[in-house]
């Protein structure tokens, strides 16, 4: 019973990303032509300030020659900026340029109007209901990785 409640919370997870559009290469859900990776790591960064690569990448779930390259990518495209860590030579601090900054505000306009329309299309009755589980799906998934996170760095 465990396994049949299993593939089904996986084939549901699956058919909402694909029909969300999180598996499109060079478009964001919300139309925008960038990578996901590159629009989220924009919102971050326009909500927290300036941080570290190692920061950013634990914020996006994504490994360090991931989010070397992301960021990478974002100064080339002007959307972000570098600098050495003043305490450590070896790491890197992104900030967002202004350009970048215009781009970001960008990205959250058409994301909160794809995630208004989402709610519009919900049942008035159910739309705290659908908020409240994905609230858990997430803690799960935190939880799941920090036990991950955990085995890996355990002697």
């Amino acid at each position: 019973m465990a396994v049949d409640r299993a593939d089904e919370l996986r084939r549901v997870m699956q058919r909402l990303f694909r029909r969300f559009g999180a598996l499109s290469a060079d478009t964001t859900p919300c139309g925008k032509p960038l990578p996901m990776a590159h629009a989220h790591a924009l919102m971050i960064l326009m909500a927290r300030g300036e941080l570290s690569q190692q920061e950013l990448g634990r914020e996006l779930c994504i490994d360090k020659s991931n989010v070397t390259r992301l960021c990478a990518k974002m100064a080339s495209a002007g959307h972000a900026k570098q600098r050495a860590c003043p305490d450590d030579g070896r790491s890197r601090r992104m900030s967002l340029t202004a350009r970048g900054a215009d781009l970001a505000a960008e990205v959250d306009e058409a994301s909160r109007a794809r995630f208004g329309a989402l709610l519009a299309a919900l049942p008035v009755t159910r739309r705290a209901q659908v908020v409240e589980a994905l609230q858990l799906v997430v803690e799960a998934l935190e939880t799941l990785h920090a036990s991950s996170l955990e085995e890996r760095t355990s002697p």
